[in-house]
């Protein structure tokens, strides 16, 4: 058993997290401010605090807490928000990390499993599936912040004796999915599908992502805990999907009647991303188990039980 504390478990992504290292029996204090997430994800067995990572009362409670592990999921997640406004982004997704940090170098934490990106990472002239050992050359702040935060995590490992693992996450989805996010695409047409409203595609729908369902995001943390070394490794399913296929499979799972629209497309939007995965399968033993048919069913179930 561990001492875990996740800063934003109770979130789309963290609060899977969370579940997955109660069930394992490790002891977990969630921190999240709840601007996207939600307390009724975060299971009983789990301590909650309502922090922000920016503020001071979260730095010391690190300090009164002493985790062993810090698992880092807490941030602005929107790449159109960062391009409106980098500032913002790079307080909650810089200044809010290095929170964090010198609070886990003064409690001496053992390891540091930070959620980052290889969806916006890599940038357009990345190879499709990008690999670790591709340059990565972010094209908006969000991925910009995620990449120097891997740099700080650098730092902290020489100066601090920190393991930092990197998880670049594909396009995740899933249940409890809030539509915010490069992902969010399939929350949003879920949500429209089971409203009756139509769903509005950005562009021709041609562009592609690497969906990636939550459950194996989750996984991915959990095998992460036991690896010794510091590493950054892609989480996806090496698969890429256009927006016009979601939208189709969506449509038929929800049983709607509306056809695809098309709207503008986003400016600057990224047009291919999916992620290779060998690493993490010859390192953490890790790859994919839910199929994208499979994931966007169990999807749709579980907004429908909403």
């Amino acid at each position: 058993m561990q001492r875990i504390l996740i800063t934003g478990g109770a979130g789309f992504i963290g609060s899977h997290v969370t579940d997955l290292l109660v069930a394992a029996g490790h002891e977990v204090a969630v921190v999240d401010n709840l601007s996207t997430g939600k307390q009724e994800f975060v299971p009983a067995a789990a301590q909650f605090f309502p922090y922000d990572i920016k503020d001071r009362n979260t730095y010391e409670l690190i300090l009164d807490w002493g985790p062993q592990v810090i698992i880092h999921h807490a941030a602005q997640m929107s790449v159109q928000v960062s391009v409106g406004d980098p500032l913002l982004d790079a307080r909650e997704n810089i200044l809010g990390s290095l929170n964090i940090l010198q609070a886990a170098a003064r409690v001496q934490v053992r390891k540091f499993i930070f959620a980052s990106t290889g969806g916006a990472i890599y940038g357009d002239e990345a190879p499709v599936p990008a690999r670790e050992t591709d340059p990565p050359r972010p094209e908006s702040p969000y991925g910009i912040a995620k990449l120097a935060v891997e740099h700080y995590l650098h730092f902290y490992h020489r100066e601090h004796g920190i393991i930092p693992v990197s998880l670049r996450y594909a396009n995740v989805y899933g249940p409890r999915q809030n539509g915010l996010g490069e992902a969010g695409v399939v929350a949003i047409f879920t949500e429209k599908f089971l409203a009756g409203e139509q769903p509005v595609i950005n562009g021709d729908g041609l562009q592609t992502r690497d969906f990636t369902y939550v459950g194996d995001i989750a996984r991915a943390n959990l095998l992460a805990l036991s690896h010794p070394e510091a590493g950054s490794f892609n989480v996806g399913t090496g698969r890429e999907t256009d927006i016009l296929t979601i939208y189709l499979q969506l449509q038929k799972l929800t049983g709607s009647p509306q056809g695809p629209v098309h709207g503008p497309a986003k400016p600057g939007e990224q047009r291919r991303s999916s992620l290779n995965y060998e690493l993490a399968r010859e390192v953490l033993g890790w790859q994919p188990q839910v199929s994208l048919e499979e994931g966007l069913s169990q999807t749709v179930a579980a907004f429908r039980g909403r």
